[in-house]
Order: C-alpha cells, then structure tokens, then sequence
C-alpha cells in the first residue's frame, strides 16, 4: 500500500516556480525604476504665443501693454483676460517691485509685462504700448519680442520702441494670423485702444 503522506514534488516544477518568481520580481523592480526623474525648473506654457514687453531694470516708469485680438477683445491692466488672450503680469515701474523672500523683503529689478495667447483666433491682432505713469520724464527704450511656443520655439517679431513722454500711445504691432495659427500681414499702422476706454 503507498504512503500518501511523503508528497515528492517534481525537481523541474520547483525550478519553474523559483525562475517564473525570479522574473516577476525583476519585473517589478524594473516598473520601479521607469519613472522618469521630475525636471525641476521647467515650465510647460499652455499658450501658442507670448508677447513680452520689456524696459530698463530699476525704470521707475510705468509702460502698459494693450492688445486686441479679431474680435475686439482688449486686454490691459484692468481687463488682464479677455478671449483667449491673458496678460499675466502688470508691470508698474518700481510701484510693485517688492517682494518676500524667507521673511525678507527684495526689490526685484526686472520690468517686464507678459502676454499670453492661449488659442488660434483668425483675424487681426494690434499690439499697443502707453506710457503710463513717469517718475523721470524721460523716453523709455522698451523691447517687444513676440514669439511662438507651439510646437516649438520661434522668434516671430523683436523691435525696441522709444517711447517719448507721459500719455503717448503707440502702436508697435499689427498682424494676421491664419486658421492654422501662421501670422502674416505684419505692419504698425497706428490704431488707437486706449482713448476708447
């Protein structure tokens, strides 16, 4: 009579069993490691277009940007959203310049006001500066650089504009932009934004 008790088990189901768990944890080990490190200090800007305005570090002058898109949208320092257009930051000179950092106040230097455009609207766009306020009643040299973010990076337009006294309104660019978010028709005819508000 056989003894059902001694269970003997096959020398090659036991190898099978040890590899198939031999690979499942390199399987897993490998899952663990296909994350890809995080990059810090990279910003993914959900925008087609950025227009930058500049002018001189520590400028106490206030120069405001204003844009209206194809369907008369305005943006400007009281209306930062309109459309897919979004002015992202109101540069006011020296005025908001302040900052804290690790509970200590720094002055940051930099005057820059930035536009974004967040989708393709057909049509015609106008590109205005105003110089606002003045502490120096002095021209300003202010650069306008407009480029393209999507799919890649393109400097579409860079010029430095002089703008010459308190009120002065000027238009530093007027363009068309295709169905397919191409931009031609590039000119400076003048047309007047900030009188009509």
């Amino acid at each position: 009579m056989k003894d059902f008790r001694h269970n003997t088990s096959d020398p090659f189901t036991d190898l099978l069993f040890n590899a198939l768990l031999g690979f499942t944890f390199l399987f897993l080990v490998a899952i663990l490691f296909m994350n890809p490190k995080a990059k810090s200090g990279i910003i993914d800007p959900k925008a087609e277009y950025i227009l930058t305005v500049t002018w001189p570090d520590n400028n106490p002058d206030d120069i405001d940007t204003w844009v209206e898109d194809p369907d008369g949208a305005l943006i400007w320092y009281r209306n930062p959203e309109a459309s897919l257009l979004h002015l992202d930051r109101d540069d006011r000179g020296m005025l908001n310049d302040r900052i804290q950092i690790n509970d200590e106040e720094r002055v940051n230097p930099l005057n820059q006001e930035v536009v974004t455009l967040r989708g393709i609207v057909k049509g015609e766009y106008v590109i205005n500066l105003h110089y606002y306020a003045t502490e120096t009643e002095q021209p300003v040299p202010v650069k306008v650089r407009l480029v393209r973010v999507n799919p890649s990076l393109k400097v579409i337009y860079y010029d430095t504009v002089q703008m010459e006294r308190q009120g002065q309104e000027k238009t530093v660019l007027r363009f068309h932009m295709a169905p397919n978010g191409d931009i031609h028709s590039m000119n400076f005819l003048p047309k007047q934004l900030v009188s009509i508000h």
